[in-house]
């Protein structure tokens, strides 16, 4: 057995791969457009790790998505919570859970599908902003 990947719907393709690709960093690895079917499939994976991937699906007749809070949430090892963090605050991404303790965070797509952060290794010392800063909606 082989874990492949994990698929989640979104509503406006560019919009999500703004986002996971140009603010959080993951690389467009295929795409597949069936028009049959009227949908588009993009497969995304972390820069050196293919084997993990994550499949936008996108339906192209409008359809209303909820928040997905019973799908959970994507999961990423991270070389620099704080920098990356910060990277994705100067690019207008709200940072739901702080990294207030140097290993863990919590961030939402477009489409409100959870991604966790997690610090590679040990986590990093506290430190400001992040201590003081507090949950932002939902995570």
């Amino acid at each position: 057995m082989k874990y492949l990947h994990t698929m989640v719907r979104v509503t406006d393709l560019d919009a999500s791969l703004d986002f996971y690709c140009n603010k959080f960093g993951l690389t467009e690895v295929g795409r597949k457009d069936v028009p049959e079917g009227r949908f588009t499939l993009v497969f995304l994976a972390a820069p050196g790790d293919e084997d993990a991937q994550v499949e936008l699906t996108h339906n192209w007749d409008a359809e209303e998505l909820d928040g997905g809070r019973n799908f959970g949430h994507l999961a990423y090892g991270v070389d620099d919570i704080y920098a990356l963090c910060e990277s994705l605050m100067k690019q207008g991404v709200v940072i739901n859970r702080p990294p207030r303790d140097g290993r863990m965070a919590f961030i939402r797509s477009p489409d409100n599908i959870s991604i966790e952060l997690l610090q590679r290794g040990k986590a990093l010392a506290p430190k400001e902003p992040w201590v003081s800063m507090p949950n932002t909606g939902d995570w």
